[in-house]
């Protein structure tokens, strides 16, 4: 076993506008836990809402984040502690490259019971609840006994492993998107997740693959990850465009991750009647539509996605076999203590992904 030190420096996240970088207690492994030393973690969209007081996180008496809580759900590491029994239950041994999806679920609810585990009723996102689900932000981390943790193997470089998890929440998305041989794709928005669907829808062959973004630099990336043709909302009607492109009908598949209410309105005109609506952004705001073009004026297939359920170990071997890249993604770094520099540099139009290197 490596020893660990008793403290560690960590960001915690103490309300709205309140994150502080902090010397903490060095998490350790109980009983088929796990502990890792922080390699690298992602600043998500969700983090940023989450630091700008979106009300899915801080509505009510009882908000869902339980502060203070060190944040962070996108990370990979390198084991460092595994507490009883956990080698055996995980197949692990120490100095392994590991990561774990980003709930720590219950293990006893209707949907853990039932392999819906990335749906579990308590829902304990690492990143957002105190003590039992304390993120990556930080030096060390722990893995709860009941996390699914997959190895990373050695094909796969750390920028890589360092998108292991947006990647799997975009196979997710775009498994729910039913894509098919004859289908018009329209993609909207190519940040961080939609620049791994992009490569992810890419492999699926669709007829047709339209981008939707108002930042002409991911629209490049777009271009060159698979992306048939790119359009920048701002400077051409796209609704229009895909309607020309299908003959006024609209497209067949439309995946919204833009993060914008304007993005899930634009969707629900451009998309065709019965075609696939698949949501997947965090919103920061209330967004309202007329629902009747839901169900009277077109009978629209709506569907969510949430989280990455059993697709960590597609993305590990996609990126095994160079299908998938992290090339010109991950486009800056910054030490814990940098915090504050690194959430400003996730706003900024010239960043794609941010990471935190403790």
């Amino acid at each position: 076993m490596m020893k660990l030190p008793k403290t560690m420096k960590a960001v915690v996240c103490y309300g709205p506008e309140d994150y502080r970088v902090e010397e903490v207690a060095t998490p350790r492994a109980g009983k088929e836990e796990v502990v890792i030393k922080v390699e690298a973690c992602g600043i998500c969209g969700s983090d940023l809402k989450a630091y700008h007081g979106a009300d899915m996180y801080w509505a009510g008496e009882d908000p869902w984040l339980k502060a203070p809580v060190t944040p962070g759900h996108e990370f990979f590491g390198i084991v460092t502690e595994l507490g009883e029994g956990a080698a055996e239950k995980h197949n692990l041994q120490i100095g392994d490259r590991v990561t774990t999806d980003q709930i720590n679920p219950c293990g006893k609810c209707m949907f853990c019971d039932t392999g819906r585990y990335w749906m579990c009723q308590v829902h304990n996102i690492y990143g957002f609840q105190k003590d039992v689900a304390e993120g990556a932000m930080a030096e060390y981390m722990r893995f709860g006994s009941t996390n699914r943790i997959y190895k990373i193997t050695d094909g796969v470089t750390d920028d890589e492993a360092s998108l292991i998890e947006p990647a799997a929440c975009a196979v997710h998305a775009v498994q729910r998107a039913s894509i098919e041989f004859e289908d018009v794709v329209v993609m909207a928005g190519a940040g961080t997740l939609g620049l791994c669907m992009i490569q992810l829808i890419a492999l699926k062959t669709p007829k047709k693959l339209v981008v939707l973004d108002t930042n002409n630099k991911r629209l490049k990336m777009a271009k060159k990850f698979g992306a048939d043709i790119c359009i920048n909302p701002l400077e051409e009607n796209a609704i229009q465009a895909v309607k020309d492109l299908t003959d006024g009908y609209g497209c067949d598949v439309y995946i919204e991750a833009t993060g914008s209410p304007a993005g899930v309105t634009q969707g629900l005109e451009m998309v065709r009647k019965l075609g696939r609506f698949v949501e997947f952004s965090v919103f920061g705001q209330e967004t309202t539509t007329d629902w009747s073009v839901i169900g009277d004026k077109k009978e629209l297939d709506i569907r969510g996605s949430h989280l990455g359920p059993y697709t960590y170990p597609i993305v590990i071997d996609l990126f095994e076999r160079n299908l998938l890249t992290a090339e010109g993604i991950l486009t800056h770094s910054f030490k814990l203590e940098d915090f504050q520099e690194a959430l400003a540099m996730a706003k900024n139009p010239e960043a794609i992904k941010v990471s935190l290197k403790p």
